[in-house]
């Protein structure tokens, strides 16, 4: 049984009406997605801004009712339910946010913003709970007399490093981290994906790893999902979608990582235009208009994820 189930999931918001939209207009941020998440894997989302990563990743802890679809964690269905039904799944599925800034309340102290989840889940007296926020502390690399220091006080890393401790202290088994790494420094981003690598082997966690860096995505996932206009379009082990991507979306993406030689010259399959509207994508395959192989099909029907063999599933008429 996998950790994470998600079965047709789709999510769309209406359009306030206008000149332009009718009351009926929706925004499809995400459209028909379904997806696995093993035990102890890190499950690579990437796809270009816009494409509904971050949307996905909400419905799946349930902090955003789906339109359709539903979500499974170890079996049990939490799309949909309450606040109350929902609060045991909390400890259990935690986020790391993108920003390490904004996600830190700039009023508290690093003790109160760690030990606040082990207050809202009943996690022991003050004294047991600094003892574990200072564990905690350690865990991730920052030093414990710290503890009362305020997030102004903290570099970039080390206020991602506080938000990985917060994301921790429940002992969750899955975690969300959504472009936990993008607003770091590089030297500093490599510190903090080591970290979670470790952290990942010490506390058995699973991870949700979104991001737009192909790199950072290859260098810690395990399976990668490709994501384009509200839907996924490839899913593969990391170095099969590397070595053998499918999709022309995947090999467009891929062929967009910048050459560290100033020698080589730009590939010729860089995408041209802008993303469609979600509000009104494209028929059939949404990705057609931009497809240098596109076919009469493609604009007709829309192709669904199909297996290619070890693992390697497509959307893709060809």
């Amino acid at each position: 049984m996998s950790l994470l189930s998600v079965k047709n999931l789709k999510k769309y918001y209406p359009v306030q009406k206008s000149f332009f939209a009718t009351s009926d207009a929706m925004v499809k941020a995400v459209d028909g997605v379904d997806l696995k998440i093993e035990e102890m894997d890190t499950f690579g989302l990437v796809g270009e801004s816009g494409c509904g990563k971050s949307t996905l990743a909400r419905l799946i802890l349930n902090l955003e009712a789906p339109t359709q679809g539903q979500v499974d964690f170890r079996g049990q269905r939490i799309s949909g339910l309450g606040q109350r039904a929902m609060k045991p799944f909390r400890k259990r599925m935690q986020m790391i946010f993108q920003d390490p800034q904004s996600s830190l309340n700039p009023r508290k102290r690093i003790r109160q913003i760690i030990e606040e989840p082990l207050i809202v889940h009943g996690g022991g007296d003050s004294a047991q709970r600094r003892a574990r926020v200072q564990e905690m502390m350690e865990v991730v690399g920052l030093r414990p007399e710290m503890i009362d220091r305020y997030p102004h006080e903290f570099s970039g890393g080390q206020r991602q490093r506080i938000g990985i401790a917060r994301a921790l202290i429940l002992q969750p088994s899955f975690l969300v981290c959504d472009e936990p790494v993008s607003a770091l420094d590089v030297s500093i981003q490599a510190q903090v994906i080591n970290l979670m690598i470790d952290l990942q082997e010490k506390f058995h966690l699973t991870y949700l790893f979104i991001s737009h860096d192909l790199s950072v995505v290859e260098f810690i996932s395990t399976r990668i999902g490709v994501m384009y206009l509200g839907k996924l379009v490839e899913v593969a082990p990391c170095q099969e979608l590397y070595r053998r991507p499918r999709h022309p979306y995947t090999k467009s993406l891929l062929a967009a990582v910048p050459a560290p030689d100033p020698q080589v010259s730009l590939p010729e399959n860089i995408l041209e235009g802008d993303v469609p509207s979600p509000i009104s994508p494209p028929p059939g395959c949404h990705f057609h208009p931009r497809c240098p192989q596109a076919r009469p099909i493609c604009s007709e029907e829309a192709p669904s994820l199909k297996e290619a063999g070890s693992g390697h599933h497509v959307a893709c008429h060809d």
